[in-house]
């Protein structure tokens, strides 16, 4: 993978982008399609990988485990793994995801409205 150059005209405008606008940091960390997915599911409680595939049949294993990973990464997911065979591993919000669930629930109940037609 190529290396990122840091001092790159992109770089500055994402950083700047990063420091001056509060979406642009949220969008940094749960855009995609897949994450705020993984949150809402997070959000009912601890859950097995297993547990969450089956909750998102859609989503391919390749990406659950790359969304986990940078979930983890930014401080939003928690991995446990229990030293057993075989592994035993639960994922859990952090305080900081878990601070984003008022968010995943407010998109939840936009949802719902615009299925019943209330902005029509």
């Amino acid at each position: 993978m190529t290396a990122i150059k840091e001092s790159s005209t992109i770089q500055e405008n994402k950083q700047y982008a990063l420091d001056k606008c509060p979406v642009t940091f949220v969008m940094d960390k749960l855009g995609g399609y897949w994450k705020p997915i993984i949150v809402y599911h997070l959000g009912e409680g601890d859950k097995r990988y297993s547990e969450l595939k089956r909750a998102i049949p859609a989503i391919t294993e390749k990406m659950l485990i790359q969304h986990l990973k940078q979930l983890e990464a930014d401080g939003l997911v928690i991995r446990e793994a229990k030293p057993v065979v075989p592994p035993f591993v639960t994922y859990r919000l952090s305080n900081a995801g878990k601070g984003l669930m008022p968010v995943i629930e407010a998109m939840a109940a936009w949802t719902f409205k615009v299925k019943e037609g209330v902005f029509d």
